[in-house]
């Protein structure tokens, strides 16, 4: 696979950086890159989203959510308990890991919840007010008018 530069899109805009951060990421990942734990991205609702990942064998103690820099980032630490067990197989995996997921704008985790062996994360996008379609009023005056009736309400 060919690499892409996008530096000039660092040079020819402000702002985007982010997104252009993103892409980078994207296409530089390794395909043999780490698909530990396996996890599931869900839209809930129009607005809500839900990451599951399969986390067998970690207790909530053991798990980490947290936001930082516009992602989630979920990690898990499991304290070594080997101590005098002899396995003849070792099939559950109860490794190390920590997973990134970049979230949009306006996007915020709402809770987690860990259950059944899966940690399962709740989000939501909030849209502010400023950003969503509002309805403009279209006056029935001419123009002269609708000055004047703005003059009006400011001398009032």
């Amino acid at each position: 696979m060919r690499n892409m530069d996008l530096t000039p899109l660092y040079r020819a805009s402000i702002g985007f950086d982010r997104i252009a951060d993103l892409m980078d990421r994207a296409l530089s990942s390794d395909i043999s890159a780490t698909t530990y734990p396996p996890y599931n991205i869900e839209k809930t609702g129009e607005n809500a989203y839900r990451i599951s990942i399969a986390v067998a064998g970690f207790s909530a103690d053991d798990l980490s959510v947290e936001m930082k820099e516009g992602a989630v980032i979920v990690s898990a630490r499991k304290a070594e308990e080997d101590e005098g067990k002899t396995y003849l197989h070792r099939g559950i995996a109860t490794r190390a890991f920590e997973r990134k997921f970049a979230l949009a704008d306006h996007v915020r985790v709402t809770g987690a919840s860990h259950v059944n062996g899966m940690l399962h994360i709740e989000l939501v996008r909030e849209i502010p007010e400023a950003l969503k379609p509002r309805r403009i009023e279209i006056a029935k005056t001419a123009p002269q008018t609708v000055e004047a009736d703005a003059q009006r309400k400011l001398d009032a």
